[in-house]
């Protein structure tokens, strides 16, 4: 598992997340200082490290490498200057950004997928897509993923996109940048065993086909993608999937 830059971790097998993972960032909000993370680093490394590499080892032959993401906060530009981040992320990249997200906090886990940052020419296809009919396939996807217990989230305008009327029938979907979707879920007994990394794998897999035809529409080149999206869009619609919550 990709850690940074660091050397790669050689993971136990994934028997659960403990209970002990989400004290810990209990503990944590209580007394965010660089004493206290010294005092109970070995903590962190056992009870929230250890699994998480761990599973994303588990989840890799079927979503790809994860990525654990550094436990130190940037605070260079940050009014907060707190030092440790307040949850453990892990991702797994799909294409084109996009991909798989996995949290663990005080609250419990997080699961989510989507394109979470945007390139001007990234928007613009997607905004070419969603006007040249792949909106309602769009729709489509986000009305399983609610189904499923996901809720939808990203970036969008305050107002509507340059061009575009007032009355337009996808105005909502045209003033997103990004777009994800997410599942939380409470600490419970299951996380504490190997249901966790069957649960996770649920989720991730429910978000899949759209993610594979969101990845088509945003991903790289330098034109708007016309029919080309519309191709993905079908081609999406053939696969099976689900999705989970960040």
């Amino acid at each position: 598992m990709a850690t940074n830059g660091s050397t790669p971790d050689v993971p136990e097998p994934f028997t659960g997340i403990p209970a002990e993972a989400f004290d810990f960032y209990d503990a944590l909000a209580a007394d965010p200082t660089k004493s206290w993370w010294q005092a109970h680093k070995q903590d962190y490394l056992r009870e929230v490290r250890a699994p998480l590499i761990a599973l994303g080892a588990e989840l890799a032959p079927e979503f790809g490498e994860p990525h654990l993401y550094r436990p130190y906060r940037d605070v260079r530009f940050a009014k907060d200057k707190s030092p440790y981040k307040d949850h453990q992320g892990l991702f797994t990249q799909y294409r084109n950004g996009l991909g798989w997200y996995l949290q663990l906090s005080a609250h419990g886990l997080m699961v989510a997928g989507g394109w979470y940052t945007s390139t001007t020419e990234q928007v613009a296809r997607y905004r070419a897509a969603i006007d040249e009919g792949a909106g309602d396939l769009l729709e489509g996807y986000l009305k399983d993923l609610r189904k499923a217990g996901f809720t939808i989230g990203g970036e969008q305008l305050k107002s509507r996109p340059r061009g575009v009327s007032a009355d337009h029938p996808q105005l909502e979907l045209l003033r997103y940048r990004s777009i994800y979707a997410r599942r939380d879920w409470q600490p419970a007994a299951w996380m504490g065993t190997r249901a966790a990394a069957s649960r996770v794998a649920k989720a991730w897999r429910a978000m899949s086909p759209w993610l594979q035809w969101l990845a088509d529409v945003v991903g790289p080149g330098e034109a708007p993608l016309g029919s080309r999206a519309r191709t993905s869009s079908r081609a999406a619609g053939s696969r099976t999937g689900g999705q989970d919550g960040l």
